[in-house]
C-alpha cells in the first residue's frame, strides 16, 4: 500500500511499538536433550531475582529449537533500559552456563561418535586385539 506524506500529515497516528523505554532481551543456550528444562528454567527465575538489572516484569523459558545434537533454549527478560539489559542479557547467559557446567556437564553440547573396529580384530569374547595400526 502506498499513501501520500499528506495523508501521515492530516491523520494523527501512534507507534504501539514503542510505548515506554522498557526492553524484552534474550539470551541463547544449546544443551543437549538430558537437560532438565524446568531445572533450569528455575535458576533463570533465581538469577533475575538476585540482580537489580531486572525489573521483575517479564521472564520466561522455553525451548525454541531442536536439532539433531542440541536443544535451543530461549531465556527471556526485561529491563527499564538498553543499558540495563545487556548488561542482563551478558549476566544471565554467564551465570545459566555457570549452572550448566557446576550441576549438569554432561547436558552441555558435544559431538557423539561410534567408532566401528573391524570385526578382523574381535576375539570371541568382544576385546580387540592388536593396535589399530598392526599390520
Amino acid at each position: 500500500m502506498v499513501l501520500p506524506i499528506s495523508y501521515f500529515i492530516e491523520k494523527p497516528f501512534q507507534n504501539w511499538t514503542r510505548n515506554s523505554s522498557d526492553l524484552l532481551g534474550t539470551v541463547f543456550l544449546y544443551a543437549d536433550y538430558t537437560v532438565p528444562v524446568d531445572e533450569v528454567r528455575q535458576e533463570l527465575h533465581r538469577i533475575l531475582q538476585s540482580t537489580d538489572l531486572w525489573d521483575s516484569k517479564v521472564w520466561n523459558l522455553q525451548v525454541t529449537n531442536a536439532t539433531e545434537r542440541t536443544m535451543e533454549l530461549r531465556a527471556l527478560m526485561s529491563a527499564a533500559d538498553s543499558s540495563r539489559g545487556w548488561d542482563l542479557r551478558c549476566h544471565v547467559r554467564e551465570r545459566l552456563v555457570q549452572f550448566l557446567q557446576n550441576n549438569y556437564p554432561n547436558s552441555l553440547p558435544r559431538t557423539r561418535a561410534d567408532i566401528i573396529e573391524p570385526a578382523s580384530r574381535l576375539q570371541d569374547d568382544g576385546r580387540f586385539t592388536g593396535s589399530a595400526n598392526a599390520a
